[in-house]
């Protein structure tokens, strides 16, 4: 296990430090195996094995299912951190659970809440967030997706894309345009289960860290009134309050991929014969991993910093999750990118560790709003205070 000190900070409670150490005995005896060729078949079995674990309960609320009255930042962060370290894709399974029910946990009524979040929990239904369209991807209120009320139905027309657990999922939350006003403030979220008619998988996406993505197509797709989640036109705030929610795990997500690099790095480095010595007894490589260690602590502390805000103050944290999933993730590229760098061409081996973490790390620093739109969202934050 990686160096665990971080979790002596007071950010933390002795459930948490019992959470990571118990998520990483698991981790290391089950997930090994569980992670073949078939990618969609890996996902549906790493649900299934979280599930049963009961690691997929820190994902809802108490009362259906889950371990807390309300989802726990720091829980959410140790666990996607752990993950990361462990199994890139078990890291994503564990995500998107968290994700694609999260507005249910937010705005979902009674019904709602009963009929998919224990399933959530235990592992047996796949979720999925189905929130950018072709022509919307950070800018969120150009969305064109059109439901329209017909007497006790929604109509939906129109596509998604990028749509992680696309083609497996059991449900999809979709956010919609159904007019009440212009922009962000005419968008409405939904339920779809994946077997509504009208509903198709157009495409499925391959990527450079191979998980479930696809594009969807919605044509004359109806649905039910009572799968509307909230009111209508509050489809944009549950959006933004389900990635508030999330965005510091992203950041846990990145370091758990940097300190898995460190310490393949770090293992390397003292094992590697050049020169008559080892590359670790090396100035270079001394600073090197240095650099890497710092910026990984630097990370965790704005990242754990925004979970302990939001559990433990109860305060808004756009901007501090914000600011942990900008650094987080760009200091992970650049930490793993000096561990390639440190193994030579063994780095680039397609399936060696660090060339693994590679491609992962890649994404993040786009999905769930690219560091450009977390720039944004700080600076807004900021000039919105100081008035």
């Amino acid at each position: 296990m990686s160096d665990t000190h971080y979790l002596d900070l007071p950010f933390f409670e002795e459930r948490h430090r019992e959470l990571a150490h118990e998520l990483d005995q698991w981790a290391t005896r089950t997930l090994p195996g569980l992670h073949g060729s078939d990618t969609d078949a890996s996902c549906r079995a790493l649900v299934a094995a979280l599930g049963a674990g009961d690691w997929l309960r820190h994902a809802v609320p108490a009362g259906h299912g889950g371990v807390s009255a309300t989802l726990d930042s720091r829980s959410l962060c140790i666990i996607r951190e752990t993950l990361a370290r462990h199994e890139g894709l078990a890291d994503f399974a564990f995500a998107m659970q968290g994700l694609g029910s999260g507005a249910i946990s937010i705005a979902g009524n009674d019904e709602q809440r009963a009929r998919y979040l224990p399933r959530v929990a235990a592992g047996t239904a796949i979720a999925a967030f189905a929130l950018s369209e072709p022509e919307a991807g950070s800018d969120v209120a150009a969305m064109s997706l059109a439901a329209r009320l017909e007497g006790d139905h929604y109509r939906l027309d129109g596509a998604k894309t990028w749509i992680s657990n696309g083609g497996i999922a059991h449900y999809y939350t979709v956010f919609a345009r159904t007019g009440e006003a212009p922009g962000a403030r005419g968008i409405s979220a939904f339920l779809v289960d994946a077997d509504t008619p009208g509903l198709d998988i157009a495409e499925r996406i391959d990527v450079i860290a191979p998980h479930p993505l696809a594009t969807l197509r919605f044509e004359n797709c109806r649905i039910p009134a009572s799968q509307r989640l909230g009111q209508p036109g509050q489809g944009f705030k549950i959006a933004m309050m389900t990635l508030d929610i999330f965005r510091a795990s992203v950041a846990a997500a990145a370091i758990g991929f940097a300190r898995r690099a460190l310490d393949e790095a770090v293992a390397y480095a003292r094992s590697r014969n050049m020169f008559g010595q080892v590359l670790a007894d090396f100035q270079l490589t001394q600073a090197a991993l240095a650099e890497m260690d710092t910026a990984i602590d630097a990370a965790a502390l704005l990242t754990y910093r925004a979970a302990w805000l939001r559990d433990v103050r109860g305060e808004r944290t756009t901007r501090e999750a914000a600011m942990a999933k900008m650094v987080a993730t760009e200091e992970a590229q650049k930490v793993i990118d000096r561990a390639v760098q440190m193994f030579g061409g063994r780095g680039v081996v397609s399936g060696a560790p660090v060339e693994r973490l590679y491609r992962e790390i890649r994404a993040l620093r786009i999905y769930e709003g690219a560091t450009e739109v977390q720039k944004l969202i700080i600076a807004r934050e900021l000039l919105r205070s100081s008035t």
